[in-house]
């Protein structure tokens, strides 16, 4: 039910914000005594993810078919936005206008001429594809059908079984609230939920962090996965968007790596062969921006129309782009940075340091389109 697993992610936050030493949520520094910091943490997943280490664990990375190089564009963001883009309701997106940016956003990053063929440049026929969702804020702001399953049907016109499709997402109640189910989409398209549970792997530790966790099958038995997510305010790690949809949403035990605003673990659990090998495309669904009290739909009223979406093959490139957003919409609410209110999404930059894409402004090259 929407309410028990809202009230469980509530919960979660609540026991695992970052408290100081007398006990207190902590608003902004973490005592000595806390969890590793950010740039130790990363210096030393530098150290110990050495081959003689790395060895230890199986090596679960992912390869493209044979002759296929999927499409890659280090620090390169296309937004794409559309006036009155939403329905009469204001919660979701005009079909038509969807699928029309999506359409613009994805032949401008390719230079490929339709949907199909730019979507052919990030899977093969024969790729097993993971598509992750996300739907924690529920129906008033999830990323929806009428985004998702154009692609999903390029996908398809594109040569890939409707079989080795699966749309992911954590819990029931989450992916329902993107309005995607066993009757809209494609017949063959597998559903999923994971409920944090469901892994075959085996457990490994995650360097940096003194913790263990799986991700999920759905994930590990992919060759390929495409990464829907939002432009969301977060009470715990300051912004959430393409790095956390997959590290917290494809692995067993996510509320373990929420301490120190979850970083650098978001940006450790990503540098792990299951998710940089796969992930060949991020679709950040700003129709709407959440400027404060995200994750949850706690705070309707610093949630706005934005009427666009951006993609990247570059998580780090459009985390930050994401985080600008939200730091631009917190400005014209009149609220404290994120970094001012000790939740600047560290994470990003971690993710950076470890390879993992572009985070220097300067170097991020963002191509807007209105249509």
């Amino acid at each position: 039910m929407y309410d028990d697993e809202n009230e469980q992610i509530a919960r979660i936050e609540r026991e695992l914000a970052p408290r100081d030493d007398a006990g207190t949520i902590s608003s902004g520094t973490v005592g000595r005594r806390a969890f590793l910091g950010t740039a130790a943490a990363v210096a030393a997943t530098a150290t110990t993810l050495t081959p003689s280490v790395a060895s230890a664990a199986k090596n679960l990375a992912a390869s493209p078919p044979a002759g296929f190089s999927p499409f890659n564009a280090p620090g390169k963001v296309v937004k794409v936005t559309k006036a009155d883009s939403l329905q009469a309701n204001k919660l979701y997106p005009k079909p038509d206008v969807a699928k029309e940016v999506l359409t613009k956003a994805l032949t401008e990053l390719t230079g490929k001429p339709d949907l199909v063929t730019a979507v052919q440049q990030f899977v093969h026929k024969d790729d097993i594809v993971v598509v992750k969702v996300n739907g924690i804020a529920q129906s008033q702001m999830a990323t929806g059908k009428e985004l998702v399953l154009p692609f999903v049907e390029a996908m398809i016109e594109g040569g890939i079984k409707p079989a080795n499709i699966t749309l992911l997402e954590q819990y029931a109640g989450f992916f329902n609230a993107t309005r995607i189910s066993a009757q809209n989409v494609p017949a063959g398209v597998k559903i999923a939920t994971h409920a944090n549970g469901n892994a075959t792997m085996d457990e490994r530790m995650i360097p940096g962090t003194g913790v263990r966790t799986k991700f999920v099958r759905w994930l590990t038995e992919a060759t390929a996965a495409i990464n829907f997510a939002l432009v969301k305010d977060h009470s715990i790690c300051g912004y959430t968007g393409a790095l956390k949809n997959m590290t917290h949403g494809c692995s067993i035990n996510p509320h373990d790596f929420h301490v120190h605003h979850a970083s650098p673990q978001i940006a450790l659990l990503y540098a792990q062969d299951v998710i940089k090998s796969r992930v060949r495309l991020c679709i950040a669904d700003a129709f709407k921006v959440m400027a404060n009290g995200g994750p949850l739909y706690k705070r309707p009223e610093f949630v706005k129309p934005h009427d666009s979406i951006y993609v990247s093959t570059d998580p780090v490139a459009i985390d930050t782009i994401g985080w600008e957003v939200v730091e631009k919409f917190r400005a014209d609410f009149k609220l404290k940075t994120l970094t001012e209110e000790g939740r600047e999404p560290a994470y990003i930059k971690a993710a950076a340091d470890l390879g993992l894409g572009i985070h220097e402004r300067s170097k991020i090259v963002l191509k807007e389109v209105t249509v």
